[in-house]
């Protein structure tokens, strides 16, 4: 930031419906939190099963592509502190009714498929250390009472935020223990770390294992969706987005390390739980339902904040006009988005029956990494409008290369993955027709200041 940003916020605190309760801390945690949720739990066997020992590097490679892209949602949320998020980026930019929503559609559903992964995950292995139960209703379940946690409030949902981010680190710094004790003691091969598949080169194992470990580290562009919570964001956003971004990398860093050396690759690779593995063959005798417990609330992290970010967006996207404006009824006693909250929670109760983790997850990344190739285009044609008030400045060569990295991302993928993100995409084109339907001419688009 130039001059005095410090102190000139501008349009920071524009007039909005919606509460500024979320200071700088509560920004943090927000961020951190989403990053640190059920990824780390769920798939560092996956991610092994395509590196081999050196799972570090995978999940290192995802950080430094993540970071260019994180530059650029630092600049663009500083430059416009504004609810609708990616959708508000790319509509300044390219000025197209129809390109925006697709934007902002795919965003949505990245969250809503990033919230049902995590549901499922959560009704899987952690979970039956304590009961048995089907899969299917729980993660419905899981999925209600998230809906009903995100209606009552965004203080009150940030706070519980915090204090779940704050057990998931808790429960990440005991599998870093787990790793410094048999270090001391002669019972981790900490040289599994330096080892690669043999399935391919070094090169592209830990590329297709970036794009595995990008899942886990995607969380910090949820939290421009609740700009016009966050007080004084043109101040909050850069530390808080980056300095979690760092955070979380150096904690997934120990992780990954530690659970190479303790449990061997194909072992990791065979759990659905691998951090489990960890605890058993560790040699703190930590218990394994203690861990699973610390575990579902990190799983409950992610999708919550997951659930929110695609709530607010459905929201901002009714203040731009661009979805029926009942999507933006905010309730007066609550002061959230409740009509949305529904609406979002409804897509994620059936994503849950169509769906398994890893579908979900890589659908999750194909759709964002898309979307990721777009803001930092974003970034660079907006350079020339000018605001009122002083933000946050990327270097230009980090979005130039944030783009280039984000579709090399996408080849990673398998075909039935593309075919999953299509159909979600084609039901937003029928959402598009139907709204435009709604308001009776493309034009309302064009005087809400949505079109080119």
């Amino acid at each position: 930031m130039s001059g005095e940003a410090s102190q000139r916020l501008g349009t920071d605190e524009e007039r909005t419906q919606l509460k500024r309760a979320i200071g700088p801390v509560l920004l943090f945690f927000f961020i951190l939190g989403d990053m640190l949720g059920g990824g780390i739990y769920a798939l560092v066997g996956e991610v092994g099963a395509e590196v081999g020992g050196a799972i570090w590097t995978a999940f290192l490679t995802a950080f430094v592509l993540a970071s260019l892209t994180a530059f650029a949602y630092v600049e663009l949320v500083t430059k416009y502190p504004r609810a609708a998020g990616a959708a508000l980026y790319v509509n300044k930019a390219f000025g197209k009714p129809f390109f925006t929503f697709m934007v902002a559609f795919a965003v949505m559903c990245s969250g809503i498929t990033s919230a049902s992964a995590l549901a499922i995950a959560f009704a899987g292995d952690y979970l039956s250390e304590f009961v048995s139960a089907p899969q299917a209703l729980v993660a419905l379940l899981f999925i209600v009472v998230l809906g009903v946690i995100n209606a009552v409030g965004i203080s009150e949902s940030v706070k519980m935020n915090a204090a779940f981010t704050t057990i998931e680190v808790l429960g990440l710094l005991l599998i870093v223990a787990i790793g410094v004790v048999a270090l001391g003691g002669g019972e981790a091969d900490f040289s599994r770390n330096l080892e690669f598949s043999s399935d391919a080169v070094p090169f592209m194992a830990v590329l297709g294992g970036a794009s595995l470990a990008f899942y886990a580290l995607i969380g910090f562009e949820d939290s421009v969706n609740v700009a016009e919570e966050v007080r004084h964001p043109a101040k909050s956003y850069p530390i808080a987005l980056l300095g979690g971004l760092v955070v979380a990398a150096i904690i997934y860093m120990l992780v990954t390390v530690t659970a190479s050396a303790v449990v061997p690759t194909d072992q990791l690779a065979e759990s659905s739980g691998p951090l489990l593995e960890v605890v058993r063959q560790g040699p703190l005798g930590i218990s394994t339902r203690l861990f699973s417990f610390i575990a579902l609330f990190a799983l409950t992290n992610g999708a919550l904040i997951n659930l929110i970010m695609a709530s607010r967006l459905v929201y901002g996207m009714a203040e731009e006009r661009i979805v029926p404006s009942v999507f933006g009824t905010v309730s007066p006693q609550r002061q959230t988005p409740w009509i949305a909250i529904v609406f979002t929670s409804l897509i994620a109760a059936g994503l849950v029956l169509t769906g398994d983790l890893g579908t979900l997850a890589d659908t999750t990344v194909v759709l964002l990494l898309v979307v990721f190739a777009i803001v930092n285009v974003s970034v660079l044609m907006l350079r020339s409008d000018e605001v009122d008030h002083d933000h946050f400045r990327t270097p230009t060569v980090f979005p130039v290369l944030g783009a280039i990295v984000s579709l090399v991302l996408v080849t990673q993928n398998e075909a039935g993955i593309f075919l999953r993100a299509g159909i979600l995409l084609v039901i937003g084109v029928v959402l598009w027709f139907v709204n435009v339907a709604f308001r009776g001419r493309t034009e309302d688009f064009d005087a809400a200041g949505l079109g080119g």
